[in-house]
């Protein structure tokens, strides 16, 4: 078996990468290899467990402190607000992906009526926009922080529930739009997201990915798709690719997401299926924005030439839930 690299490895890594910005191409990226026993490693490597004490349940959100909120408010210039929710919650369509929408009408039998409504879901997915919860992901019988899968149940978890981000994720999120670098509408196929390519944006856009700051990942994939189809989304579809782990710990990221479901995929880490999902939710601790639809949002930023602006979620207080249905809002 290959040696895992540590983590010192892994900074002359990054460094290496960054001399391969001005190659970076929409087809052909400079993507090292990542092993199985390399992703085991990052796990204890880029561990948060302890960080904020032997109780925390909040991972990197510990990292949005006062002063990051503060900066996140100032950034509101305009005063426009879009969503980064995928707008097609219900409907038909989505049947098939487990959400059930039930009218209850009321019947009308004086001046005062009204309805109500029933919604049941299968959020974890790629057709609704949603947060992963930190005892959504397990890795040999822990979650994050060392607690015990076992605190998972069938009546929901006893820790890392997502009722523990009850207050709000309110941050300076940084929107990496990696189409806009490579002069794409959308990436194709299983385009592997590098360090290169983050730092590339960073240096086209003027703006850098600070500590507790959100950073969201646009491939374009609701533009691919109105322009191609759905696909075999787990067989061909751009993302991260698990190198970029140490650079998001040496950044001290709060939150991660983008338009699908974070990774590359396949994922070209034979063995593991989703190591950023992996290392970033147990390792690190921080929860990930999956399926976001920023279409809106690239459309706003790029008429103001603006690639950073305050983020507002809001997740459902559900007691010992993996996650919620989000409606992530942008606000410049």
């Amino acid at each position: 078996m290959q040696r895992p690299l540590r983590f010192g490895s892994y900074l002359c890594l990054m460094v290496c990468l960054s001399c391969f910005v001005k190659t970076v191409a929409a087809d052909e990226p400079v993507v090292p290899k990542v092993t199985k026993a390399d992703v085991e490693a990052m796990m204890k490597d880029l561990s948060n467990w302890g960080r904020w004490g032997k109780d925390d349940q909040l991972g990197t959100l510990n990292l949005i402190t006062p002063a990051k909120r503060r900066q996140a408010a100032a950034l509101v210039k305009d005063g426009v607000s879009v969503s980064m929710a995928y707008r097609q919650i219900g409907g038909k369509e989505k049947e098939e992906n487990g959400f059930r929408h039930v009218m209850e009408i009321n019947p009308v039998d004086n001046e005062v009526s009204g309805a109500g409504d029933v919604f049941t879901m299968r959020f974890h997915g790629f057709s609704q926009t949603h947060l992963d919860a930190l005892c959504h992901i397990f890795f040999k019988g822990q979650m994050y922080n060392g607690y015990s899968a076992r605190e998972v149940l069938g009546t929901g978890a006893a820790k890392l529930g997502v009722e523990r981000v009850q207050a709000g994720i309110f941050t300076k999120c940084v929107l990496m739009d990696i189409p806009e670098l490579l002069g794409v509408r959308y990436l194709d196929g299983p385009r592997p997201i590098t360090v290169a390519d983050l730092e590339a944006w960073e240096k086209k856009s003027g703006v850098k990915v600070e500590q507790g700051d959100a950073m969201i990942i646009n491939t374009g994939r609701w533009d691919r798709q109105d322009a191609s189809g759905e696909w075999e989304f787990m067989q061909g579809s751009a993302g991260l690719h698990a190198s970029v782990l140490p650079w998001i710990k040496e950044r001290g990221i709060a939150l991660v997401g983008s338009d699908l479901a974070l990774d590359v995929m396949p994922s070209q880490v034979e063995g593991v299926e989703l190591p950023v999902h992996l290392v970033v939710v147990v390792g690190m601790g921080m929860p990930i924005l999956d399926v976001g639809d920023f279409r809106a949002v690239t459309k706003e930023a790029r008429q103001r030439k603006r690639w950073e602006f305050l983020l507002n979620i809001a997740p459902l207080a559900v007691q010992g839930g993996t996650g919620s249905p989000i409606n992530p809002i942008a606000t410049f």
